[in-house]
């Protein structure tokens, strides 16, 4: 997790947080650089229409946008990616590297999320405590554990952020 250290934030990953944090990067990158299938709803939740009330509109920009903003979304995960530290370590992010991190962050948990079908962090403690009792060791139990991981990460680097 993250904390403040002067005009840094640094996270301390050990091995298993950093593998989980740079595989769920590195399904973010696959998801980016094929081609975006917009009837996806997660591609249609990384690229919400600007204008969803006017398609035509939505379609135009989206024209001139989209891979302006799919650059971004990976330049972000792969900026993500080089600052990890194999096997796990410190990361010491500035406040410009640290707003990537949460963009990074953000997208990630919105794929996942919408994977999971969460609305809210309350649907979460729900479906934790549902999927732990049904079988602790499903694929969906470790999927909603990669969620919260990825929720108290954000948390403490906003936290850092702001202290």
């Amino acid at each position: 997790m993250f904390v403040r250290e002067g005009d840094v934030c640094v996270g301390r990953f050990d091995p298993s947080g950093a593998a989980v944090l740079q595989q769920v990067m590195i399904e973010v990158v696959g998801l980016l650089s094929e081609r975006l299938d917009r009837a996806d709803p997660v591609v249609a939740r990384l690229f919400p229409d600007m204008y969803p009330d006017d398609p035509d509109t939505s379609a135009e920009l989206r024209r001139y946008m989209e891979d302006d903003l799919k650059s971004a979304k990976l330049d972000q995960a792969g900026a993500m990616l080089a600052a990890l530290p194999p096997g796990g370590g410190e990361v010491r992010l500035d406040e410009e590297q640290a707003e990537v991190w949460l963009r990074g962050l953000t997208d990630a948990r919105l794929a996942l999320g919408l994977h999971l079908g969460l609305r809210d962090d309350t649907d979460l403690v729900e479906e934790m405590d549902e999927a732990v009792l049904r079988d602790p060791v499903s694929v969906r139990a470790a999927q909603l554990s990669v969620y919260a991981y990825l929720s108290e990460l954000q948390e403490s680097l906003v936290d850092a952020l702001m202290g």
